[in-house]
């Protein structure tokens, strides 16, 4: 007997699908016909939902991404709390290291699954620039920072720990890591015009 699904609960049937098996194979190695095969269902089905295996992958990343950005939303929007205490906290929010018990971001580090994470790279610095870059500018009226570029300030911070920070793109070592971490957090306050010291627990977050 045909089962008739909501399309919204196929959609999130193919997505979990197609996400188990990215895990399992790699996005590079799991083609249409794994997918189709697994959830039971004719290609029409599918391109009913997802137009082709990269759209899949695009909603997967929203779903990643939306999780992590809601979280952080939540820190970064309550100006109860100081802007340079906000700003590491909106940091830790966003960590994806949360997310699927910390598997998350060995899978996207796979060579098969470089696309995908050239896509989350992106939508990371779209998404969490203006986020971070509202909090400095609180922070700016709160006396905490100094600079006339907010928003291109953290710009080059998130593209650069994005770049630096991926272990998929530049290995380092331990010592090399924690080097580079010490200076991220010496030139933040500096391009901030921030008091010393005053992101020094940024090596924890990263």
């Amino acid at each position: 007997m045909r089962i008739v699904k909501e399309a919204q609960e196929r959609k999130n049937e193919i997505l979990d699908i197609a996400d188990r098996l990215f895990k399992l194979k790699g996005f590079d190695h799991t083609s249409i016909a794994d997918i189709l095969m697994e959830a039971g269902i004719a290609r029409g089905t599918l391109y009913y939902h997802f137009k082709s295996k990269e759209e899949i992958m695009d909603a997967l990343i929203d779903r990643y991404t939306g999780t992590v950005m809601d979280r952080a939303e939540i820190v970064a929007r309550d100006k109860k709390i100081p802007a340079p205490i906000r700003f590491l906290a909106t940091i830790q929010a966003l960590n994806l290291n949360d997310i699927d018990g910390g598997n998350l971001i060995d899978y996207m580090n796979r060579p098969q699954n470089a696309l995908m994470r050239e896509k989350v790279n992106r939508v990371q610095l779209q998404l969490v620039t203006p986020l971070l870059a509202g909090i400095i500018q609180d922070g700016i009226a709160e006396g905490f920072f100094r600079t006339d570029y907010p928003y291109e300030t953290v710009e080059m911070l998130v593209a650069y720990a994005v770049l630096v920070f991926d272990d998929s793109f530049l290995p380092l070592s331990d010592a090399d890591k924690k080097r580079r971490i010490d200076a991220f957090a010496y030139n933040i306050e500096r391009l901030l015009t921030a008091k010393a010291g005053v992101f020094g627990e940024i090596r924890s977050l990263i």
